[in-house]
Parts: C-alpha cells; sequence; structure tokens
C-alpha cells in the first residue's frame, strides 16, 4: 500500500457571491434586454454559496479570445500549483527535493511546457523528478490521479509522489453563449488546486514541525490514510454527456442533463462489487469522499448507494463554499474528511465521475 501524507488545497485570492457572479455572467452572456428567471434559477439551485475566481470579475468581459484565456490559465495555474505543492510537502515534513514523481492533470488550459514542468526549477524539484502531464479526465482526475500515482508507488515502494490538480474553470465561460449548458457550468464551476503527497510502503515521512502547517490536512505527528486499491470503468454508450467541444473561442462545456440518469443506472454495481471483493459492504465505510458534481448529481448517489443522512455533509459543505473545481474539488473533500479523524483502522472510499463517461473509486484505510 502507498499512504497520502499531506493534502493541500489553494484558491485565488478573488472571491464572489453566488448573486455577483450571476450579475456578471448576465451581462457578459445573456442577449440585451432578454430576461433572466432561468438564469437565476438555475444559480439558486446549485447551492452554491461563494467562489473564487482566477481574475477580478470585472476582467472577464476583457478577456480577448482563447489565447488570452488560456495565457491566464498558465500563469495562475504555476502560482496556485505552487502554493499547493509547497504547502503539501511542508505538512509531510518533506522538501521538494524529496519528490520521484509528480503528476500534474487539469482540463481547463493548456500549457507545454507543462504546469509541473513549469513549476519545477521555481520550487526546487530535482532535475530528474519524474513527470507525468494529464489531460482530459476532467472530474474525475482527482481520483484516477491518486489511484495512478499509488499503481507508481507500488513499483517504487520508496519513492514519494506528488499529484497535483489545477482546474481553473472560470477561464473556459463562453461569453455571449446563453446556452442551457452554459449557464449551468458558470453557476455551479469554480477555480482551484489541490496537491496530495503519496509515499510509499518503504518511505515514511519526516515528523512534521510541531506548530503544524496552516491548511495542513492532518494534524502534527498523525499521518495521513493508506491507499488499499481502485477501480475505474466506464460507461458505454455515455461519451456525449460530459465533456469539451473545442472551437475558436475555447472550450465549450458538453453538459448533458442526463448525467443523474447515468449514476443511478451504474454506480451502484460498481461500489457494491468493488467493496465485496475486499470483503466490505457500504455500511462499513465510515467516510465518503464524494466529488462535488453538482446537487442533482450528489442526491442521485446518496439515492443509488442509500446512505445514511450525513453521509455526503463534507462535499455538500464544499460545494457550498467553493463550488465544483472539477478535479481538484475531490482533493480539497479528502483534505477536509482527514481533519475530521475517521475511526483509525476502517475503511473510507472516494467517489469521483468524469468525461467518458466513468467513475473511479479508490479505496482507503483510515
Amino acid at each position: 500500500m502507498s499512504r497520502i501524507a499531506a493534502v493541500q488545497g489553494a484558491l485565488p485570492p478573488n472571491r464572489y457571491s453566488q448573486d455577483e457572479i450571476a450579475d456578471a455572467f448576465a451581462r457578459m452572456c445573456l442577449p440585451e434586454g432578454s430576461g433572466r428567471a432561468l438564469l437565476d434559477r438555475l444559480y439558486a439551485g446549485a447551492r452554491v454559496g461563494h467562489r473564487h475566481l482566477s481574475l477580478p470579475l470585472d476582467r472577464y468581459g476583457k478577456l480577448d479570445g482563447f489565447g488570452a484565456a488560456n495565457d491566464a490559465f498558465i500563469e495562475t495555474s504555476v502560482e496556485l500549483g505552487a502554493e499547493a505543492v509547497c504547502g503539501a510537502l511542508d505538512a509531510a515534513g518533506l522538501a521538494p527535493e524529496d519528490v520521484d514523481m509528480i503528476m500534474c492533470t487539469s482540463v481547463t488550459g493548456i500549457a507545454a511546457p507543462s504546469v509541473e514542468a513549469r513549476l519545477a526549477g521555481r520550487i526546487g524539484l530535482r532535475p530528474d523528478v519524474k513527470r507525468v502531464p494529464v489531460f482530459g479526465l476532467g472530474c474525475v482526475a482527482g481520483a484516477a490521479g491518486i489511484a495512478r500515482v499509488h499503481d507508481y508507488l507500488r513499483g517504487w515502494p520508496d519513492h514519494v509522489a506528488v499529484l497535483l490538480s489545477v482546474e481553473l474553470c472560470s477561464l473556459t465561460l463562453q461569453r455571449e453563449d446563453a446556452s442551457v449548458a452554459n449557464m449551468v457550468a458558470g453557476a455551479l464551476f469554480g477555480d482551484g488546486a489541490a496537491a496530495v503527497v503519496l509515499c510509499g510502503d518503504e518511505r515514511s515521512p519526516r515528523a512534521p514541525d510541531p506548530a503544524g502547517s496552516p491548511g495542513a490536512s492532518r494534524p502534527p505527528g498523525r499521518t495521513g490514510p493508506a491507499v488499499v486499491a481502485s477501480r475505474s470503468h466506464l460507461y458505454p454508450g455515455s461519451g456525449q454527456v460530459m465533456g469539451w467541444e473545442v472551437g475558436d473561442t475555447g472550450f465549450r462545456v458538453v453538459l448533458d442533463p442526463g448525467v443523474p440518469d447515468v449514476v443511478r443506472t451504474h454506480l451502484a454495481a460498481d461500489v457494491h462489487g468493488f467493496l465485496a471483493g475486499h470483503g466490505l459492504s457500504t455500511g462499513d465505510v465510515t467516510a465518503w469522499v464524494c466529488h462535488p458534481g453538482g446537487p442533482r448529481v450528489l442526491e442521485a448517489v446518496a439515492e443509488t448507494l442509500e446512505l445514511p443522512p450525513g453521509a455526503l455533509d463534507v462535499t455538500w459543505h464544499s460545494l457550498a463554499e467553493v463550488g465544483n473545481l472539477s478535479s481538484s474539488s475531490v482533493l480539497h473533500v479528502l483534505r477536509d474528511t482527514i481533519a475530521l479523524r475517521p475511526p483509525p483502522g476502517t475503511p473510507g472510499l472516494v467517489v469521483a465521475m468524469g468525461p467518458g463517461f466513468c467513475s473511479e473509486l479508490v479505496l482507503l484505510r483510515w
């Protein structure tokens, strides 16, 4: 097994209420003189209170095309990525030169050299660090990234690896697009980053500073959960329900209203089968680390898995506080769950879904 040594989140400083963002969306995306009843209903139904954005609100209307938005993506990604990775390493009692592999995932911008390459010299990663940039997994990439880093550490049990997720969803907003999909995305998604430090079986993190690290995922002297196993599943015939259409203006969201139905159709069998393979049932899971895909998706997850009241409270709280951060969201939920200190030795389950359409499950032991 590998072990999660620390999780650290990072958010841009520009924080706005849902009402402020709705007003800005209406100015940029709705035809002049049109009503906004549907827009207001979608923003209220998202159950998001506030979100952090890469740029001040008044700058979004001035972005001159995809190139300008992507330039902002690169600049902000490097800033947030450095904050998240350095914070996580510090919380784990490790230094940048201890890192043997770094995986970086994002689906909201393009960078070559990739984000982790731009970070390497800035934060002091070794020149021989292994780099794995990942694009295209979308919301599922936080869970899938933990799973793939775990796979790497099974082969290199004395190594330290870092998963970095940076998602700047606001920079993909399509101006002058009053489609329902664009309105839903504008109501739900926020910007943020997160980094996870994992150690192989033969590598333990050094003891952290007794004072701890602000925002760190674990109290001083406490190691994080072990990663036991993972499962990936692509659902046939569902590739059209979520993703991007890439055009001259950048990434245009594809978001089908049937996503909750796909969850209801497929997720329960996956979760029950995965847990049963380890001699467990849903009643044994003491903490559900679920991606906050949106209210209807979370309701579908709770319904199809027959979860007890309160099982997804950490996820609902994250959705209200920062919105859906795509792949970074489930890592923020993981950080907050670790801080609650689930009973030692009990199982936890990371659950995320994304384009494909697919799910990723990661079994933890607290």
